[in-house]
């Protein structure tokens, strides 16, 4: 349980997924990002937070194929109907996005495998039994992500023959496509010979400016003539300039021709459709297994992200248990670190330790003495932690894991709903009292302010008997002489 609704954007992990979210590659990322969520599973957690310190190393350290990530699973939910098909630049994006997928499993495959090899294509040639020891020794976590996961080179070489490196259909998709286009460029030399005699005889007669060419209206080859010119030739008006100045005639010589090239047109679009059609008849089988592997794609790019992000504040995997206890040594708060890092300043590192023995962390001192920056470092950090990402501190930091956290930090006071300041802190301990445990994580700024210090103090210290006869952890700060001697 994590209270209150908003504990999110009390700690500043709004901002961590906006930076999250601002490095993934595509919008699958992008969803897991908003997708990630709060667990309390110790093998996930720790699951998560090593797939992403691994991906920190093929950062730092390899070439890792992060080209061509692309969403194209609205185009794969469209052609699950039959007669439908992928459009040209959908069929370029499905191309790249699947041969990524292809060199990043067998990235992952052949990573530290020396015998290893690669087809033409990048993809992996190897017998998955046969290196399955030398792949886990590299990258474990990633290489079990990657273990079950489809991939298609056949449908991306399928796609090299109708697409050429820029995303248009060549010319060798079809025969019927060579025959047509080589029809339509044939036509369109024969126009522009035409037009270019035509052109020079009106030049020689003075009826157009001599630096003048044919150029295109409506998709037809014309000659831009003067207005006072327009009857002296031969032909039909298809257009006159916004300024009026400048008619395009297209020569009778030529309509016929232009005809032509309009059939043709009309025929290699036909025929453009009728591979695309016919590929994405080849595919449709196929289409459900092809979406899970792009929901490995939405992992990686997430990952991905998280690994960037902890490149940026310097995080690391700590030691995770699998009880409750904080034993941390240089935490830092990664968005003040960011933030002090642009004007050249560095943040103060804090050691914590939460344990059995030790369970509340009591915090007395001056205002603008880092207090509440200490407790939202605590609520970031753990947080940041159980949703699967690696922290900013010593590697040889432990931490555990709790079941909730419950915050209750700056002023609550809603005018909507008649509360105060001080009614909102009864409403917090009113509802950490009811929910929290000995799995508890509890992180309390000013504890009992907002009403007069005797009443605030001996009402703090009634409840903190209580936090602390459950058993449960929590970092606390106060001015109350009470609590200190308590303490």
């Amino acid at each position: 349980m994590i209270y209150p609704n908003n504990y999110e954007e009390k700690i500043g992990f709004t901002n961590v997924r906006k930076i999250l979210a601002e490095k993934c590659l595509c919008r699958l990322g992008e969803e897991r990002v908003e997708q990630m969520n709060f667990s309390t599973q110790h093998t996930v957690i720790k699951r998560q937070v090593r797939q992403t310190m691994e991906f920190v190393r093929i950062l730092q350290e390899e070439d890792f194929p992060d080209q061509n990530f692309f969403d194209v699973r609205q185009s794969l939910k469209r052609i699950r109907i039959e007669n439908t098909f992928l459009e040209t630049q959908e069929l370029f994006d499905l191309q790249r996005s699947l041969d990524a997928i292809c060199r990043i499993v067998a990235f992952l495959k052949k990573s530290g495998n020396t015998t290893g090899t690669t087809d033409a294509d990048g993809y992996d040639n190897v017998n998955s039994e046969q290196n399955e020891d030398s792949e886990k020794k590299t990258y474990p976590a990633l290489y079990q992500l990657s273990a079950d996961v489809r991939t298609y080179p056949q449908f991306v070489k399928r796609i090299d023959q109708i697409l050429d490196k820029f995303g248009n259909v060549k010319d060798t998709a079809s025969p019927e496509l060579m025959r047509i286009r080589r029809e339509l460029a044939s036509t369109a030399q024969g126009i522009s010979r035409s037009l270019s005699n035509i052109l020079k005889n009106v030049k020689s007669e003075g009826l157009v400016d001599k630096d003048l060419s044919p150029t295109m209206r409506d998709g037809r080859l014309v000659i831009p003539v003067a207005p006072a010119m327009k009857r002296k030739i031969h032909g039909i008006v298809h257009d006159e300039s916004d300024s009026g100045r400048t008619v395009f005639i297209e020569p009778t010589e030529v309509v016929e021709a232009n005809n032509k090239i309009r059939e043709l047109e009309s025929e290699e679009r036909r025929e453009i459709i009728r591979i695309l059609t016919e590929f994405t008849n080849t595919i449709r089988p196929d289409v459900k297994e092809i979406m899970q592997s792009y929901e490995f794609l939405a992992d990686i790019d997430f990952i991905r992200a998280k690994a960037k992000f902890a490149i940026s504040t310097n995080s690391v995997e700590p030691v995770i248990e699998d009880k409750q206890i904080l034993d941390w040594s240089m935490a830092v708060h990664p968005l003040l670190q960011m933030s002090l890092a642009r004007h050249g300043r560095k943040v103060v590192p804090l050691d914590l330790l939460l344990n059995r023995k030790q369970r509340i962390l009591l915090i007395s001192g001056p205002n603008a003495g880092g207090k509440s920056v200490c407790l939202k470092t605590v609520g970031l950090l753990q947080y940041m932690l159980q949703c699967g990402m690696p922290v900013p501190m010593a590697e040889s930091s432990v931490t555990g894991i709790f079941q909730s956290i419950f915050i209750d930090i700056g002023d609550e006071q809603s005018l909507e709903n008649d509360l105060s300041t001080y009614s909102s802190h009864l409403l917090n301990m009113k509802n950490m009292m009811r929910h929290f445990n000995g799995a508890s994580l509890i992180l309390i700024d000013e504890f009992g302010s907002g009403t007069e210090p005797q009443i605030g103090g001996a009402m703090a210290e009634a409840v903190l008997k209580r936090f602390n006869n459950k058993r449960a952890y929590g970092v606390i700060t106060t001015h109350y002489q009470n609590l200190k001697h308590y303490a």
